[in-house]
């Protein structure tokens, strides 16, 4: 799953956790009942067309059985290609779409706002399912347009910062100087650990991940990038601020063209990944690249410290998948079923045990744990596979991306999402390349971007 897990992480950090509290909700906008759709039952019969789970592991099989075997009335075929946003609108306007899609969160209130997915406010009533208990706040936020819940939830990798001891300790780095909430003591700590090789890096003290983590790093430095009738604010003057000091991390180790060459390069999946080589003295890491650690864990010697806000508490943007109902789903009831029962606290048992066994043929593995987005089924796995292990630093990193993951915060759900993504990034570009003053960059940015807002009105 390996290509499953690079995309997580663009997106987790990127992408891509209620833009400041304020912007999931949406507004109160299409809550009429007079206008409100049939309501969905528990009548799941009959065939159901699904598209996702491409290059599905233990942890994706283990719950497509649990859901076979509950759903026995239910007759299921599975498209397993990666989801396409061009494909999917264009099946989706013709009629010809499967009854449940999976797709990232951030594509959700796009498609709510073309009309080309169904409201599963009745879907989760049917279950008895309460979305703002049964998954963290900002997981719902993400999913929620114009008082509407729109897809049902799976997954959420929160991201930390992962440490290189052995880079820091030879560099006189302590744990408490990785601190974004200090950037001047962070920007000390980055110049002890960073060493060039010429003018091109050889190691960096800190990877921010500058176009993968965008988001994070603006706001939590106090940025909001789409407000709460999910209108973008690109150019929101607390903005200059992350993306400033995201320059003045990349100008300090070389320049942004020269730190992405380097971690271009870099062996992620590989037995010369950048922490067995030290290659990094810290980075910004989704949860998930713990485990892609874990068969080095006599070759590197890591911790984890979290991502702080300008408050000095921890801060986490939420990322991660979700399923969705077409609205011209042929069987919108066995849709629902099928979703609700794949991100069930049952399912998620099945595949953390299914986790646990395959861990057990592999000597000196260890369990990171599953991070859902149901905080009761984190728990529960938490509790039943993730025990202490010979590694005290792998321990208290695994440790450290719990305790963070209750401190997420949603990007906000627009209909121009995708757009407002993407001019972020160009605007992030143009700035770590100096082409742009940070504030040029985003002025640009959310031009753009309140144009096709606008389209979508």
């Amino acid at each position: 799953m390996k290509k499953s897990q690079k995309t997580l992480l663009a997106v987790a950090l990127a992408s891509s956790v209620t833009v400041m509290g304020a912007c999931g909700g949406g507004g109160d906008a299409g809550s009429d009942s007079s206008s409100a759709p049939p309501a969905f039952t528990t009548n799941a019969t009959g065939a159901l067309s699904a598209w996702g789970f491409e290059n599905a592991d233990e942890v994706g099989t283990s719950r497509l059985d649990y859901a076979k075997n509950k759903l026995t009335g239910v007759t299921i075929k599975i498209d397993a290609t990666a989801f396409d946003a061009q494909k999917f609108t264009t099946r989706a306007a013709s009629g010809n779409v499967p009854d449940v899609v999976q797709m990232d969160r951030r594509y959700v209130a796009t498609y709510a706002a073309q009309g080309l997915i169904k409201p599963l406010d009745s879907c989760f009533s049917a279950y008895q399912i309460d979305p703002k208990t049964q998954y963290y706040p900002s997981v719902v936020d993400d999913v929620t347009y114009q008082g509407h819940v729109w897809a049902v939830p799976q997954f959420y990798q929160p991201p930390a910062i992962m440490l290189n001891k052995r880079v820091m300790d030879k560099a006189g780095v302590s744990d408490a100087d990785i601190d974004t909430s200090k950037p001047d003591a962070l920007l000390a700590a980055v110049a002890k650990m960073y060493k060039a090789n010429g003018s091109n890096p050889s190691t960096l003290g800190l990877d921010p991940v500058s176009t993968g983590a965008a988001e994070l790093w603006i706001m939590g430095m106090g940025g909001q990038l789409i407000d709460a009738d999910g209108a973008p604010t690109l150019d929101n003057p607390a903005n200059t601020k992350g993306l400033a000091f995201l320059k003045q991390l990349n100008d300090a180790q070389g320049g942004y063209a020269k730190v992405k060459s380097f971690t271009d390069a870099f062996d992620t999946f590989g037995d010369n990944n950048q922490f067995v080589k030290d290659q990094v003295g810290a980075q910004v890491d989704a949860q998930w690249y713990v485990n892609v650690l874990t068969p080095y864990v006599k070759k590197v010697e890591i911790e984890a410290v979290p991502f702080k806000g300008t408050d000095g508490q921890p801060f986490a943007v939420a990322g991660g998948t979700s399923f969705v109902i077409p609205e011209k789903a042929k069987n919108p009831d066995a849709a629902c079923a099928w979703a609700t029962s794949l991100t069930s606290q049952d399912a998620w048992l099945a595949a953390g045990a299914a986790r646990a066994k395959t861990i057990a043929k592999t000597p000196g593995a260890i369990n990171t744990g599953l991070f859902t987005g149901s905080p009761a089924a984190d728990e529960a796995i938490r509790t039943t596979y993730v025990k202490p292990s010979s590694n005290a630093g792998f321990d208290q990193t695994i440790s450290t991306f719990y305790d963070v993951v209750k401190s997420g915060k949603s990007y906000g759900a627009s209909p121009a999402g995708q757009q407002i993504q993407t001019e972020l990034l160009n605007a992030v570009t143009s700035s770590m390349l100096g082409t742009k003053t940070p504030d040029a960059a985003l002025k640009d940015a959310q031009t753009a971007a309140m144009r096709a807002y606008n389209q979508t009105r």
